[in-house]
């Protein structure tokens, strides 16, 4: 029986696989629930703060467990799939997805809610790398691969912007917890229809699921990413140091641990490879490069030029249409060129796009906002197309989910990272405007609490305050641009000399 299933293995590997594109169809829902999920939240804060008045510390549980959660289990749940099916852990992901989606639509304390999102975030990093690596799985023509993991990224980039538009219209004509509950149809369908389309994958010898890596894996990445983030807000606390060690020195023990196993749950030799190690590393930075402007950009289109949430979400449609047309034909052209000149020049191209940003100011015009952003678009969809497709096609099948969620987990740290390094660029210069007597301390906190303190402060105190408080935010951001812009540029450098000779198969 073994024989004959080694022989027939070359016949399955180069054989289409009928209904691929359909399956692949339920895929990039999944792509598309995560995506809208994760730019609602950031516009439902407000009401959420209002109904629920969370504490100022379970505000920020609120907003990011669900984060630290997934960071912990992504490469626990793509390795878990490998091993037990992917189809089966993407399914049930997707339906956990959904009925925890309802838990945070009608949670009645902050408690519930960090609860909630927490077990969002376990749900979540099922689907990602599950997606991923049945594209592997289903897709074994090189050229086919590439164009699938195009559209997957496209779909990724369409829900971020969608996100925002739906978001706010449902916020504008809604109560907050209708912004949770648009994942219920988008479960359902996958579900239903994932059943019939997609085919079942895993590892033929995958070995135990290895529960102390697995929680190595959480601690680590939870206290790396938890000391990054509170270091950002609250400065070098004890409490973060500790817990960056704490998670530092759990990272440590699980490439320990993965070297002496057998089995293990990421196979760390991965990392030998040039092309995998410099896409990775590709991803990280330019997250970390973009995080910054992402988180920011939202609160200046609305807190500094006044537009609406749907208006903002409409602003920032640009980025998603030069991501989705950059991705589509981002493995044929790397395919003409290089790796190596796609991934660098996307990058560039993103580094120049931040740069133009460092000019901004608070009435600048939308053509400028507007290009820059579908630069930026294009750039990510050109490099983050490619480096998935580098990733993905470096590794043997039976790895493809493991290695899919480390590419996940650098998008994961690398926004960590980002919104620490920039964010803190930002607040700092912020929290230094100079303000008129009568200004309450919590005005200083953020540009939303200097909002929010003008509408029970005096017109003639209000006005200079804002107007303060706005030109502090927007040389922050300028600032953070142009850090930013360094950073891309660094990567794009780092892009051209550790791609150096990858290709993209054609067979």
């Amino acid at each position: 029986m073994t024989s004959a299933i080694r022989t027939a293995a070359p016949t399955d590997e180069t054989a289409p696989r009928p209904g691929r594109w359909l399956a692949l169809s339920v895929l990039v829902l999944a792509v598309l629930l995560v995506a809208v999920d994760a730019t609602v939240l950031g516009l439902a804060t407000p009401y959420i703060s209002e109904d629920l008045a969370p504490t100022g510390s379970q505000l920020l549980w609120i907003g990011d467990v669900y984060s630290f959660v997934l960071a912990g289990l992504l490469v626990s749940m793509g390795s878990l799939g490998d091993r037990i099916g992917r189809k089966r852990i993407l399914l049930y992901g997707a339906t956990a997805f959904g009925l925890i989606s309802v838990l945070n639509a009608y949670a009645h304390t902050p408690e519930v809610m960090i609860a909630a999102r927490a077990l969002l975030g376990v749900a979540g990093a099922t689907l990602m790398p599950a997606t991923l690596a049945l594209i592997r799985n289903l897709f074994h023509d090189p050229r086919e691969r590439s164009l699938a993991i195009g559209i997957w990224g496209a779909t990724a980039s369409a829900g971020t912007a969608v996100g925002p538009i739906l978001g706010g219209l449902l916020l504008e004509h809604f109560w907050w917890g209708s912004v949770f509950l648009i994942n219920l149809p988008v479960m359902a369908v996958l579900v239903l229809v994932g059943i019939k389309l997609l085919p079942e994958s895993r590892a033929p010898e995958p070995g135990p699921w290895d529960l102390p890596s697995v929680a190595l894996s959480l601690a680590g990445m939870i206290g790396v990413v938890y000391a990054v983030k509170e270091t950002a807000s609250h400065g070098a606390a004890v409490s973060a140091l500790a817990a960056g060690l704490l998670g530092a020195t759990a990272l440590y023990l699980f490439v320990r641990r993965q070297l002496a196993l057998p089995k293990p749950l990421l196979d760390m030799r991965l990392f030998r490879s040039r092309g995998f190690s410099g896409a990775v590393l590709a991803d990280l930075l330019t997250v970390l490069g973009l995080s910054g402007l992402v988180f920011f950009l939202s609160q200046y289109l609305q807190l500094v030029q006044g537009r609406r949430p749907f208006e903002a979400g409409l602003a920032e449609l640009p980025a998603a249409i030069g991501a989705v047309a950059a991705g589509l034909i981002a493995g044929r052209t790397a395919r003409r060129f290089s790796v190596r000149s796609v991934v660098a020049g996307g990058l560039a191209a993103i580094g120049l796009a931040l740069a133009a940003l460092t000019v901004i100011g608070q009435s600048t015009g939308y053509p400028l906002l507007g290009a820059a952003l579908l630069v930026v678009g294009a750039g990510a969809g050109f490099s983050f197309t490619v480096t998935a497709d580098v990733i993905l096609s470096g590794v043997p099948k039976e790895q493809a989910g493991a290695a899919s969620a480390v590419s996940e987990t650098a998008y994961e740290l690398g926004a960590a990272l980002g919104i620490a390094v920039l964010g803190s660029i930002v607040t700092g210069v912020y929290r230094g405007f100079p303000a008129p007597e009568g200004t309450p301390p919590s005005a200083h906190e953020s540009l939303g609490s200097a909002v929010e303190a003008a509408t029970h402060m005096p017109t003639a105190t209000a006005a200079p305050m804002l107007d303060a408080a706005r030109e502090a935010f927007v040389s922050g951001l300028t600032l953070a641009a142009g850090a930013g812009a360094a950073v891309l540029l660094a990567a794009s450098a780092a892009a051209w000399f550790m791609l150096k000779d990858q290709r993209l198969d054609n067979a």
